[in-house]
């Protein structure tokens, strides 16, 4: 079903995750390439940080099986470790060392050479803007500089594939934008990067492709734009309707696809301006229409919003 014909470098198949009785992830199957930028899009709760967590064998799957470059998870979790990096959402960085130390800690942890080691950190030092930073205890750093620390610390071992678990959660726009730039510069060097997001603009900009998770199923997999043609159309056209009259009323008039929420109704369509007319006509007010976006995607699917 999620197929391409590029080189796959994670595959996913019949992926399941049951905690007693909950059921985290529920059979999804989900192909990644190599050297693209892949999210899993959803709200908090939706599995997608446990789907990362069986991709990087940090938890056992339930059942089905996650291939990492060609090794099975169940079997070659070691190896699987060797190749992938992690930047979880939580900030785990050791707040007694400076940058520098908390670099040069966890180079040990991949027996890399004292000699290597020592260039990595500083290469990274310099990749990230934090050369400055250097001798600086952790605990000074502001958020943004402690999220490209633990992105920086997840790199030390070179690894093919790069996963960041929320890279921006609780950040400032600026902050934001800059871990953006990052993830953009590391997948025009090579890496292959994962990340979970439950940001709507944040998977538009930076993914190549997303899988959109809700209870534990993936409801729609592809490039942003493809998903938005296919589930909703090019436009949208938010309606106001302050009564349950009124808006018995506006949706008789009105043909297409409608979703309420509320006192709202997003009326969708591809011609602007016949989308527009049409609903001038059935609310008697100057409407406005906008550009779809993911987030239009997942209230159609879910009935929800996604924030």
């Amino acid at each position: 079903m999620h197929k391409s014909n590029m080189m796959a470098i994670i595959e996913g198949k019949g992926v399941t995750k049951r905690y007693d009785s909950l059921l985290a992830v529920d059979r999804v199957d989900f192909s990644i390439n190599e050297m693209e930028c892949f999210g899993f899009l959803g709200p908090n709760g939706a599995g997608k940080t446990t789907i990362m967590k069986m991709i990087y064998c940090r938890i056992p799957l339930t059942s089905g099986d996650i291939f990492v470059d060609g090794l099975s998870v169940r079997a070659y979790p070691r190896k699987i470790k060797g190749l992938i990096g992690v930047a979880t959402q939580d900030d785990n960085l050791d707040r007694d060392l400076t940058v520098y130390e908390n670099l040069w800690v966890y180079s040990r942890y991949f027996d890399l050479p004292a000699d290597v080691s020592r260039k990595r950190i500083e290469e990274l030092l310099l990749f990230f803007g934090l050369m400055e930073k250097k001798d600086t205890p952790v605990d000074d750093l502001s958020g943004g500089m402690k999220r490209k620390l633990s992105v920086a610390r997840s790199l030390i071992n070179d690894p093919k594939i790069l996963i960041m678990d929320e890279p921006t959660a609780g950040l400032d726009p600026t902050a934001r934008h800059q871990i953006w730039d990052t993830i953009i510069k590391l997948r025009s060097e090579g890496k292959t990067i994962l990340l979970t997001t439950h940001y709507m603009e944040e998977a538009q900009e930076l993914c190549d492709r997303i899988a959109l998770v809700f209870g534990g199923r993936i409801l729609e997999y592809g490039s942003p734009g493809d998903i938005i043609d296919r589930v909703i159309g090019k436009n949208v056209c938010e309606l106001y309707v302050p009564t349950e009259q009124l808006l018995d009323e506006v949706r008789k008039t009105i043909s297409g696809t409608i979703e309420q929420v509320g006192s709202r109704l997003f009326v969708y369509g591809n011609d602007p301006e016949a989308l527009r007319s049409q609903c001038e006509a059935a609310t008697g007010v100057t409407q406005h229409v906008r550009p779809a976006t993911l987030e239009d995607v997942f209230l159609k699917l879910t009935g929800r919003e996604l924030k």
